[in-house]
């Protein structure tokens, strides 16, 4: 006689979310006695640490960009649905994806978050941040068509708004674009152009604390900034940005007051929660901190809901030293197997220790031959950072083709110095001349051309 344990269906898990906490969870789970489904509005992952490079056209979209359905392809107990989930029924136990309800036993929300302009949203027409391959795109659009309207512009001034280029925002993005975009008008760029002399393009990368890269020790911030001024960039600390609007950013720096004009304007400043922080917080009673993430128990539930957790980006996570996890690929990474390891002991009846995040150090890219590592008991800077940066960054990719794509055209970039993935593509791409030069279009929407 079968015992009726065995008719028990197997336990639901749901994943909001193919990120880096969605997909880790979902890996781990890989071989659990449950039915795993991972929903998420793209059907890729999206290595986020290497869209900066995808934006400075040294890879393609496509070489940080996984299929979902093939990284999980050999998970037999794991179904992948596109869609975008708009609703939650903690009481029903039910992930609402437009019409269809997906019932759970175990909900993971892992939806990330995307750039905050901290009130300031009109800013994002101007200033455009980098969390998606869209946003990637749109700054590589903007990036490479300033040098293009530079070439064809004849007005001294005008010239010099198109060769500059302002990023808010000291972080590693800030520092890893101000970077990027110096090694293309110094280096990648300075042959290909007749009209102008791409070496008197300005990169200004602006912070508002006294340092840049704050998570760092200060000693390896300072190498950060002067390898950055090495290559050219300008970095201006203690400055605010009060401002931007109409291809100007006004700072303020102590009392002064000052502004910049520039045509290419890049945010790296900040980010906020995804919305589904929002939806937690209205069906769960869940508290959310000021960027709109979920305030988490120690074992990465939502209080009084045992059964739902949040990971990455979208959980306020505080119970370790006092402070937030940072929103780094690494904490999702832990805390999306850790959460899978918690389903897996529950499910024998075994209780599990509270999540702990192991930091395994802070890297940021310069440029080449130069970055910045914190490992906390050693600290690297040079060569041999940057080398540590790319041996890692390619360990962490998730398939092997990506890993080979990247390996071969970082060193191709790396003897030639070219960089082949500068295609300028938008709805309004290459920059439309009209009146020699005297209107522009900007942006990839349908925006009415602005007098420059």
């Amino acid at each position: 006689m079968v015992d009726s344990l065995d008719n028990k269906p197997p336990h639901q898990v749901v994943i909001i979310g193919g990120g880096f906490g969605g997909l880790y969870a979902a890996k781990a789970l890989a071989k659990a006695k449950v039915e795993v489904t991972l929903i998420d509005k793209r059907n890729f992952h999206l290595f986020q640490p290497l869209l900066y490079q995808v934006a400075t056209g040294t890879l393609s979209p496509a070489d940080i960009s996984s299929p979902l359905r093939s990284v999980l392809s050999k998970s037999k107990n794991t179904k992948v649905l596109l869609g975008e989930v708009n609703d939650i029924d903690p009481q029903a136990q039910q992930v609402l994806l437009g019409e269809q309800a997906i019932p759970y036993d175990t909900l993971i929300v892992a939806t990330g978050a995307k750039h905050s302009y901290f009130g300031k949203d009109n800013w994002e027409e101007f200033a455009p941040g980098l969390k998606t391959v869209e946003d990637a795109i749109e700054m590589r659009r903007r990036i490479f068509s300033a040098f293009e309207a530079a070439e064809r512009e004849k007005d001294p001034e005008k010239r010099r708004a198109w060769l500059t280029f302002v990023i808010v925002g000291g972080g590693p993005t800030g520092v890893e674009l101000a970077g990027a975009i110096a090694e293309l008008a110094y280096q990648t760029l300075k042959e290909d152009f007749r009209n102008i002399d791409t070496s008197e393009a300005r990169v200004l990368l602006l912070e508002g604390l006294d340092r840049i890269l704050p998570p760092f020790a200060p000693e390896l911030s300072q190498q950060a900034q002067a390898s950055l001024q090495q290559l050219g960039v300008i970095v201006q600390t203690k400055t605010l940005v009060t401002n931007i609007e109409n291809d100007v950013v006004t700072l303020k720096q102590g009392e002064e007051v000052k502004e910049i004009a520039a045509k290419t304007i890049l945010w790296a400043a900040g980010v906020k929660a995804s919305p589904m922080g929002k939806v937690l917080a209205e069906r769960t009673g869940a508290e959310c901190d000021r960027a709109g993430r979920v305030v988490v128990e120690p074992d990465l539930s939502i209080k009084g809901y045992p059964n739902i957790h949040v990971v990455g980006d979208l959980a306020n996570f505080s119970h370790q030293n006092g402070k937030p996890l940072p929103g780094v690929a690494p904490v999702a990474m832990q805390e999306g197997e850790y959460v899978a390891a918690l389903i897996k002991q529950k499910l024998k009846g075994n209780t599990v220790a509270a999540f702990n995040y192991s930091d395994h150090g802070s890297l940021a890219m310069i440029g080449q031959n130069l970055a910045v590592v914190d490992l906390g008991f050693m600290k690297l800077k040079g060569f041999f950072a940057w080398l540590f940066w790319l041996v890692i960054h390619l360990y962490f990719l998730i398939e092997f083709d990506n890993k080979l794509l990247v390996m071969i055209q970082w060193a191709w970039n790396y003897i030639t110095r070219k960089r082949g993935a500068r295609l300028i593509t938008g709805l309004e791409s290459p920059l439309k001349v009209e009146n020699e030069g005297s209107k522009y279009y900007k942006g990839s929407d349908t925006r009415q051309p602005v007098n420059v």
